[in-house]
């Protein structure tokens, strides 16, 4: 919903009524992951995608009947007889969109989701795709750490997946989840699509130079929220970082401890640190290392990687400590000005959330995308 959400915002706001249409499962190697979203609005405009342009015209007609009839519909999409002029995924993919009414009366929470995913406060909507009672079909409720707003049909059903809910929204997981028809854990019948939304992972970039200002902009790109620290106060300014969202004058150890100390570090937190000076260095790794992050890597060359490591050690720190350190930081790709270094980093961080080899992929053999699964229910 990220993607549309400008859009379905203002429409909502004046009262409009839209059709949104989003991947709630995804099997093989298909193009985009759960939660991508496509809006159709009565007047024919269209926001998002849901397939990067395989299915998009079926979706906009499923999008112009749910308007007219109101009635919700659940469709899948994948190649047909291995026709790839047929409506369906040229890539071999599957994927099922669910396509909705939207509009206050529908939907009353929104105005509340909205409200937390601009102030970055994390929310779930869960959504029922599948149900033998064709009433239950649609029904939302709006999950917060907290609280929840909306029911699914029961208090039962509501209990079940308000409780799963806030484990995907802690773990920031979209998927797809499976009850009996009254929100039992051991049947079939009901399917719920959980979207988790939480606010944006950080990227932390240490040290301000111009790799940082590269590293900044490619951060901000892949939808970090960036940050920008150094103790050198001349160097660390918002001009030379316009892509950071903040910009910190501060020992970058000390400004790590105090936001892991605070709780503003979490698992998905990107550490690059940039400076390749000792006394930066080794006084920042000691605290990154020894966090729970998604990724902690250090610019430099393999001797000074050897002299930093070593200096490490005698700081006390373990073999399995030091072993999540990416150093030399980034993928080999014979990067050589800034920009270039600043994708071999994402490239490295990209490949070590998802679980990418950094090979050629016409040289591998598999699934392509890291998300897909392999089997396809009822195949």
């Amino acid at each position: 919903m990220r993607e549309v959400l400008d859009e379905l915002e203002r429409r909502y706001r004046a009262g409009d009524t839209v059709a949104l249409g989003t991947v709630v499962s995804t099997f093989r190697s298909a193009p985009r992951a759960p939660g991508a979203a496509m809006l159709v609005a009565g007047d024919g405009t269209v926001t998002g995608s849901v397939s990067g342009g395989c299915v998009e015209g079926a979706v906009y007609e499923l999008g112009q009947q749910v308007l007219d009839d109101g009635v919700p519909v659940l469709q899948r999409y994948g190649v047909s007889d291995d026709d790839a002029f047929a409506v369906g995924l040229t890539c071999g993919g599957i994927i099922d969109v669910f396509v909705e009414r939207v509009d206050a009366a529908a939907f009353p929470e929104l105005g509340e989701v909205v409200a937390s995913m601009r102030a970055e406060e994390a929310v779930a909507v869960a959504t029922v795709t599948e149900h033998p009672d064709p009433a239950w079909v649609g029904r939302r409720l709006a999950v917060w750490p907290d609280r929840a707003r909306g029911s699914l049909g029961s208090a039962r059903a509501d209990d079940a997946v308000a409780d799963d809910a806030r484990g995907l929204l802690a773990a920031g997981r979209t998927a797809t989840l499976h009850y009996g028809p009254d929100g039992q854990r051991r049947g079939e019948g009901m399917s719920v699509f959980v979207h988790s939304f939480q606010p944006p992972p950080r990227l932390l970039v240490f040290g301000a130079i111009d790799f940082a200002a590269a590293m900044a902009q490619l951060g901000s790109f892949l939808g970090y929220r960036v940050t920008v620290c150094d103790a050198r106060g001349v160097f660390t300014t918002a001009a030379r970082f316009p892509a950071a969202d903040e910009v910190v004058v501060d020992w970058p150890h000390r400004y790590l401890a105090a936001e892991a100390a605070a709780g503003r570090v979490d698992s998905r937190t990107v550490v690059t640190v940039l400076t390749h000076d000792p006394k930066f260095d080794v006084p920042l790794l000691e605290v990154a290392l020894r966090l729970d992050l998604a990724y902690v890597g250090a610019m430099g060359s393999r001797r000074t990687h050897e002299d930093r490591s070593a200096r490490l050690r005698e700081a006390g720190m373990t073999d399995d400590e030091l072993a999540r350190l990416c150093s030399p930081i980034g993928l080999d790709l014979g990067a050589r000005t800034p920009e270039e270094t600043a994708v071999s980093i994402a490239a490295e961080i990209i490949a070590l959330k998802w679980g990418g080899r950094g090979e050629h992929l016409a040289r591998t053999a598999g699934p392509i995308h890291a998300h897909e699964d392999t089997a396809v229910p009822g195949q």
